[in-house]
């Protein structure tokens, strides 16, 4: 039961995990690799974390955190691309160059603002929330 209920949270939610790693770190092979060591994390601990509550939100805090990580480990830096991610609802008045205009702008932030500004605008959360996945106050 625990890896089929995974496995159905998995597939359902990969997609929008993985936009979310693009938006923090500009590139869609690390956005992959840190979906999948999101996905591991969120595995080890999914007994846990259905019993517990919000288990997108947790998985949202785990991505965060190790895009910030992995960032302080790597040291990445990387440059815009002509890749844009697929939004998750239609916005009619964004058009294609504004989004490349606003993801080159995105990547010039520091990771932890970066950070901030995709989970308060892009994934909607709270202050409150955006500040626990940070551990900010």
């Amino acid at each position: 039961v625990r890896e089929r209920e995974f496995r159905e949270f998995a597939e359902a939610r990969q997609g929008q995990l993985r936009r979310s790693a693009y938006l923090l770190c500009g590139d869609w092979h690390q956005a992959q690799d840190l979906t999948q060591t999101t996905l591991m994390k969120l595995y080890a601990s999914w007994g846990r974390i259905r019993r517990d509550g919000n288990v997108e939100a947790y998985a949202r805090t785990i991505l965060t955190r190790v895009f910030i990580d992995q960032y302080r480990k790597r040291g990445w830096r990387e440059e815009p691309t002509e890749e844009v991610p697929e939004p998750a609802v239609a916005e009619p008045a964004v058009t294609p160059e504004l989004r490349l205009v606003m993801q080159a702008a995105l990547l010039e932030l520091p990771p932890r603002y970066r950070a901030v500004l995709v989970l308060r605008f892009w994934e909607d959360w709270s202050v409150e929330q955006t500040a626990e996945a940070l551990r900010v106050t």
